[in-house]
């Protein structure tokens, strides 16, 4: 039982620092062709040993996101970028990221956010680090509001699965899809209590949120920003190497969220626009699901 505590503490300590490092990457906190700071430095930033760095290490190489040379450290190869059809004035014309554009709506007074995802793991991200910004008074909210849709029914997705030589392995499918289960309870659990910690202590005067579960396959994943702009990104299939266990990779046909293009969409003000016509689109399917199937 020791042993299997451990395990567990590891992998939650694991998957914190892959989900930050990611995030860091996708919002340019570390470009592409530059070099992550040393193993020694993300141990003691962290707080974790070099082990556990290596692991997520590991696994970033495995996601595409970083390859690492012996002797040269390991150097980001790609970020997460969003296409935007409706440049607003107020923002850079370059490519833009999630980040900055969850941070720009919880600068409004009301924030509200309907979400489809696989696993809430980049929401979770940069939620919390909004809650910090409102824990230190740059930002006061008066209101916030997130419905989530997640899939329900892990066992009938069609990713993860083993891939390679010996192609169907029933034993290393479940567990494969009891590690994505995991990952997502553990960021539901994570936003339930960061949300409810903001309305427990009265830092926004109204927070409601909700979680329900959609047994739809999620081929994209969808974000609805203050009901005026959305953001929509394919679930890439691809074979990549995952961490089962202490010591256990396995190469699985899997999808990437955080690595997914994204592209802007923006309601103008024009009703016949692509921009408005997509977000008013988007809206209503979210809407039509969430009324009629979800659990």
């Amino acid at each position: 039982m020791a042993v299997n505590r451990k395990g567990e503490a590891r992998g939650r300590e694991s998957r914190r620092v892959a989900a930050e490092l990611r995030v860091r990457i996708a919002d340019g906190g570390y470009p592409p062709d530059t070099l992550l700071p040393s193993q020694h430095e993300l141990a003691t930033e962290f707080g974790v040993s070099r082990d556990t760095i290596q692991r997520v290490l590991r696994e970033l190489r495995g996601e595409g996101w970083i390859e690492t040379r012996q002797g040269q450290g390991s150097r980001v190869l790609r970020n997460q970028r969003i296409q935007s059809s409706t440049p607003r004035a107020s923002r850079s014309r370059h490519p833009m990221t999630l980040g900055p554009l969850i941070g720009e709506a919880f600068e409004q007074p009301e924030v509200a956010l309907d979400i489809y995802t696989l696993t809430a793991e980049s929401v979770d991200t940069h939620i919390r680090a909004q809650a910090e910004r409102i824990r230190l008074g740059l930002i006061s909210p008066t209101r916030i509001t997130l419905r989530i849709m997640l899939p329900s029914a892990v066992d009938a997705l069609p990713y993860p699965k083993k891939a390679g030589p010996g192609d169907a392995d029933p034993d290393i499918d479940a567990r494969l899809r009891a590690r994505l289960r995991g990952i997502a309870e553990h960021h539901i659990a994570s936003l339930h209590k960061v949300l409810g910690e903001l309305r427990a202590e009265k830092l926004v005067e109204e927070v409601e949120y909700e979680f329900r579960h959609t047994r739809l396959t999620p081929t994209f994943k969808l974000y609805v920003i203050n009901h005026t702009e959305v953001l929509h990104g394919p679930y890439v299939p691809l074979i990549r190497r995952v961490m089962l266990g202490e010591g256990e990779e396995v190469e699985a046909v899997d999808v990437l969220g955080l690595g997914a293009t994204l592209t802007h969409h923006v309601r103008d003000g024009r009703p016949d626009s692509p921009g408005s016509t997509f977000v008013e689109s988007m809206t209503a399917w979210f809407e039509a699901v969430w009324k009629l199937l979800t659990d």
